[in-house]
């Protein structure tokens, strides 16, 4: 009969009692700490210091308003005069680290010493007990975000039931009645440690992995710099959206794209010498042929991107209402275009001149009956960077273009699922070959062909390295659509990372195309092969350019 899985218990938190209790609350030699409240502990006290750990390194779990923890130093002897002296317990470890506000302009951060005490009594130095002790300077107070406390300690008991204990020595005239702030804090501590034990016995593993490519402290420090250099587009908002999200989705977007090409592309020779210390982004690596924006919308990430001194354009069908309110240094970035990407290109041909309106080459007609453009497309310049950012129809196109227009690399955000001439559908949408274990990102040839058990393995094998989330069985027809352009990215050449975005939305998930994995040739060979077969089928129409643009 096969096992039953493990049932989470229920939080069912209780405050202390001083009748009822069976143990002594901590005490230092010149004082008595206040036991809070207590709930079971439903995990053996050797996973107690695994809980612990994620409570120490991510605090911004329980806080909206800290950014995260930095470590500054681990100590593991002479301890610190402010580490207090626990009776019946020494320190074995305690972690120096940084609470870094969320909001800099308005909370200060604040150093703590979080330190791990073991029984006297016993030889294995087993952690039971964490204190949290606020590094106030002098003349300063204690930060909003941070209960009102000297110390705070995580207790586990070894009791019958074993139980988990918040207990304090807070500051005078602080309540710690149930209806007080101290008390719902350590309310909602003590649930996050109870999950975090639980986790810890079940092996859970994180739905999704944030900062595969970008360092996260790297991220956030750079995020709250443009945050408040862009915060101002909410109050000049000219769209009906929301403005709250999209000024801030496009600036974490833009964000990121400032450290990734930093860290992807080698640094160019510039002529301006020493960086700029105020704004060292300013003389950052970035991409060869500057950045294209498909399907740029109201052109925010584009005007982002040129504020902070990054060459690209951005194409749409259509003008929005933004265009015209942008400085003019985005204003002559933004262009109404469209273009047919079942076109060869021309290599041979000049490059044109491009003006704010362009419409599509007129095309010419080869020996072989195949039409071919009369000059490239002005934007698409070799080593540019794609941008496809919830693009819809052109999401599926991304990787085919990167490959067709020698590209250095591109982003995709996909959103709503579109395969090249029509809506995406997984049970009629031509698949793409996926790696076979162990996984490379070299598709297995179509002549290789898997027995139906090794081809299901091969697809939960490739699905779980891309970052999917969700309950992991991805059987969603998003989830079904994101491994569909992943394996589509590979067959145009591509070595990928699939990233979850801190960016405030729900479509956060994104593939970057990175340094082709496949030679050339067999990459321009299945990108033909994908653009004939749209061809054949007649369905894709290139749609115009909406207003005067259509005229052409």
């Amino acid at each position: 009969m096969a096992s039953q899985p493990l049932q989470r218990a229920r939080f069912e938190p209780q405050q202390w009692s001083t009748t009822a209790r069976t143990h002594s609350p901590l005490s230092t030699p010149d004082s008595s700490w206040t036991t809070l409240i207590s709930c079971a502990a439903d995990f053996p006290i050797e996973l107690f210091e695994i809980a612990l750990s994620q409570l120490i390194h991510h605090p911004e779990y329980n806080s909206t308003l800290i950014l995260r923890s930095d470590v500054i130093a681990e100590i593991t002897s002479h301890f610190p005069e402010k580490v207090p002296t626990l009776e019946g317990f020494q320190p074995v470890r305690c972690i120096h680290r940084k609470l870094q506000a969320r909001r800099p302009g308005r909370d200060a951060s604040l150093e703590q010493y979080c330190t791990l005490y073991s029984p006297t009594d016993s030889e294995l130095q087993v952690p039971t007990v964490l204190v949290l002790t606020p590094i106030v300077p002098p003349g300063s107070t204690l930060p909003y975000y941070h209960p009102a406390i000297s110390h705070l300690a995580f207790r586990y008991l070894s009791s019958s039931p074993p139980t988990l204990l918040i207990e304090a020595l807070p500051l005078p005239n602080t309540p710690t009645d149930p209806n007080s702030r101290l008390y719902r804090t350590c309310l909602a501590l003590l649930e996050t440690l109870h999950r975090y034990g639980w986790g810890a016995m079940t092996n859970y593993k994180k739905r999704v992995q944030h900062d595969c490519l970008v360092p996260r402290d790297a991220y956030q420090d750079l995020y709250l710099l443009m945050r408040e250099r862009h915060k101002g587009l909410v109050d000049t908002w000219q769209e009906v959206t929301d403005p709250l999200k999209h000024v801030f989705e496009d600036i974490g977007i833009a964000t990121y794209l400032m450290l990734l090409w930093k860290d992807t592309f080698a640094i160019p020779d510039s002529p301006e010498g020493e960086p700029n210390a105020e704004e060292p982004w300013k003389s950052w690596p970035r991409p060869p042929g500057g950045f294209l924006d498909l399907g740029c919308g109201n052109g925010l990430l584009t005007h982002i991107l040129t504020a902070e001194g990054y060459a690209g354009s951005g194409i749409d069908l259509r003008a929005r209402t933004s265009w015209d309110h942008y400085p003019l240094a985005t204003q002559a970035n933004l262009h109404v275009h469209a273009f047919d990407p079942t076109l060869p290109i021309s290599s041979s041909s000049p490059k044109s001149t491009a003006s704010a309106v362009d419409a599509p080459a007129p095309p010419t007609t080869t020996a072989t009956g195949i039409k071919e453009l009369a000059a490239p497309d002005p934007y698409f310049k070799p080593g540019v960077f794609l941008i496809g950012n919830h693009a819809d129809e052109l999401t599926p196109w991304v990787p085919v273009l990167a490959t067709l227009h020698n590209a250095s690399g591109y982003i995709s955000i996909p959103c709503c699922a579109w395969s090249f001439d029509a809506k995406f559908e997984r049970s009629s949408t031509p698949s793409f070959p996926i790696p076979s274990p162990p996984l490379t990102t070299k598709p297995v040839p179509s002549s290789h062909k898997l027995s139906t058990s090794a081809s299901k393995a091969a697809a939960a094998a490739f699905a779980e390295t891309l970052n999917l989330g969700g309950d992991g069985s991805n059987t969603s027809s998003y989830s079904q659509y994101r491994i569909w352009l992943a394996s589509l990215s590979l067959h145009c050449g591509w070595q990928i990372e699939c990233e979850t975005l801190r960016i405030p939305s729900t479509r956060n998930w994104a593939i970057v195309g990175e340094l082709a994995d496949i030679t050339l040739d067999e990459a321009m060979d299945n990108v033909r092969g994908i653009v004939e077969s749209v061809k054949e089928r007649g369905i894709f129409k290139t749609r115009k350019p909406e207003g005067k643009a259509g005229e052409h």
